[in-house]
């Protein structure tokens, strides 16, 4: 779960009669310093429940949770000793990184920190917006200084709040922020917290993991590990007049397709000014965690498909042992004739069935023609989990597939 939150959910995407802005609305609003900080005035997040939070991230089948400590804006929900840019300052005036830590540690889930190099607030962050530029010239600022600022921060956030799964950081890309600050910022995090993983845009060439943003690459990140991140409509910040939300089959086939393609999947909530989930992102969650109930299997602690496409759907694996692989086969399109036929692949199968049929010993009628697999699904009668057929198919050794030419 990625969960994107901060001030910018207070106007909720509305300035000046435009309703299309998110958490990039101080920038895209050109709303001056003075008047976006009037914001921290309104924050009371009084509904706010990390323990739900953590029970509806683990009930849909997630494993951690990264939280922006941090975004553009500059505003901090944390207790960061070195600006009153922070939650301590607004009416809520309590730790929301503290609380969420400590529901995470409660609930077995991991929990992971976004941070943003960039910083629109700081006085001595550089480049300056150019629509600001009269307002707040860049005279009398220090780059250096404000990394030393930052540093300070990410001490805080990495010795205060037990371990962390994931450093998630944004906003490298503009000229100040070099390759050489990126490999020394990725050393410096790494030594606070030896285990903790950090994504490649802490600068250029660096990092433990690529970051593919609102897309599912065609054929994954070769020889890398990767995450898709993802809104769940089209927004990251909460936007209140934003009801284009992606269908529970849709977020749920991403899922399928990221893990055939040997990826993880991070998808984005919104919180709201009041600290709740948006009712749509709690039905999709729901609604992805009754498939996660009943093939989960299939995608936690599997590896990408051997197969290079399949017309009618994806695949997972997983190895049980030294004689043995599992393929899951996810038939998105069930042939009309009945029969699933698996392409090039060579291996001897010992068992194909529906994953739902876990108990029974009978498996479902498999021949081999050629070089390919036919199975025959004459004996499901009924949708698989969530509209979704998936076979899981025991085969000897490693998958053996010869590619189509």
């Amino acid at each position: 779960m990625f969960v994107h939150w901060g001030l910018y959910a207070i106007p909720a995407g509305e300035w000046n009669g435009r309703t299309d802005y998110g958490e990039w609305i101080r920038n895209n609003a050109r709303i001056p310093i003075d008047v976006y900080d009037q914001f921290q005035a309104r924050f009371n997040p009084a509904k706010f429940d990390p323990d739900a939070w953590v029970r509806m991230a683990k009930a849909a089948g997630m494993q951690y949770i990264v939280i922006t400590t941090k975004h553009h804006d500059g505003f901090a929900l944390f207790d960061s000793k070195g600006t009153t840019w922070d939650v301590m300052a607004t009416p809520y005036g309590r730790d929301i990184i503290a609380q969420l830590a400590d529901a995470c540690r409660r609930g077995g889930i991991r929990l992971g920190l976004y941070y943003s190099i960039m910083d629109w607030h700081h006085p001595d962050y550089l480049p300056r917006r150019e629509w600001e530029a009269a307002s707040r010239p860049e005279s009398g600022a220090d780059f250096d200084r404000y990394v030393a600022f930052m540093k300070g921060q990410l001490k805080e956030l990495l010795t205060g709040y037990g371990p962390v799964g994931v450093l998630w950081f944004d906003g490298q890309w503009e000229p100040t922020w070099t390759a050489a600050r990126g490999r020394d910022l990725y050393g410096y995090v790494r030594r606070l917290q030896p285990s903790i993983i950090v994504n490649n845009r802490v600068g250029e060439g660096v990092g433990d993991f690529g970051t593919p943003e609102q897309e599912i690459p065609a054929t994954g990140l070769a020889g890398a590990a990767w995450e898709t991140c993802m809104t769940m409509n089209r927004n990251w910040g909460f936007n209140r007049a934003d009801k284009d939300f992606k269908s529970a089959e849709t977020l749920r086939r991403n899922l399928v397709d990221i893990a055939s393609k040997g990826g993880n999947f991070l998808l984005n909530v919104g919180p709201t000014a009041d600290g709740e989930f948006p009712a749509e992102s709690v039905e999709r969650l729901r609604q992805i965690g009754d498939f996660m109930r009943a093939a989960g299997e299939s995608i936690h602690g599997t590896q990408a498909s051997p197969f290079p496409f399949l017309p009618w759907g994806r695949c997972t694996q997983r190895r049980l042992d030294a004689n043995t692989t599992r393929l899951y086969l996810h038939v998105w399109d069930r042939p009309a004739d009945g029969v699933l036929v698996v392409p090039g692949l060579l291996n001897h199968v010992r068992r194909a069935r529906p994953m739902t049929t876990v108990d029974t010993p009978f498996g479902l009628p498999v021949e081999r023609k050629g070089e390919d697999l036919h199975i025959s699904l004459g004996l499901i009668t009924g949708p698989g989990p969530a509209l979704d057929d998936v076979i899981v198919v025991d085969i000897a050794g490693a998958p053996r597939v010869k590619t189509q030419k």
